[in-house]
Parts: structure tokens; sequence; C-alpha cells
């Protein structure tokens, strides 16, 4: 089971911690109707777990419930916003 994934509006971020360990995305509005994911970071005991993917994906997911364009500033999430063709109706 995945540990549960946090939405920290206050903060940008959407986090996961695991053993005390985080692993997030943190993104900043850009422009109306557009959110700009600009970077992931996952702690490297955390690494190889899909703790990265699947924050990336809650985040995604919350755009789309948002209404939101995404830009994909961070590499990690344009890669996955290539591999799978559901997300790229979220590209801006």
């Amino acid at each position: 089971m995945q540990p549960r994934i946090q939405h920290e509006p206050e903060g940008r971020r959407f986090v996961v911690t695991v053993d005390g360990a985080p692993a997030f995305l943190e993104y900043a509005s850009a422009g109306a109707g557009r959110v700009d994911f600009r970077y992931t970071f996952v702690s490297p005991e955390l690494r190889g777990r899909g703790l990265g993917a699947a924050v990336v994906r809650e985040a995604l997911a919350w755009a789309r419930r948002e209404g939101l364009k995404v830009v994909p500033s961070c590499w990690f999430v344009a890669a996955i916003v290539e591999r799978h063709h559901e997300y790229r109706d979220l590209l801006a």
C-alpha cells in the first residue's frame, strides 16, 4: 500500500513522507488557468519505490479536477506525461 500523498496549498506542493524522508512536487502559478510543475524530489532512501511517479500522478489529477493546464518545467513530470498519453490533454 502506498502512503498517503498530501496536497499542501500553502507550500504549493504535493508531498509524501515515509519513515521521515520526503518525496514531493513543487508548483507555481503560470498565469490564468495554468500551473507550472517546477520540481520533483525523492529522498535517496526512497528512490525506486514509485513514490515520485505517484506524487506526479496525484498532482496531475488535481490539475484536471481544478481545470488547470500544466506547464511541465520539471523533466520528470514531462517524462511521465510523455509516457502516459492520458495526461497530454493537460499540457498548456
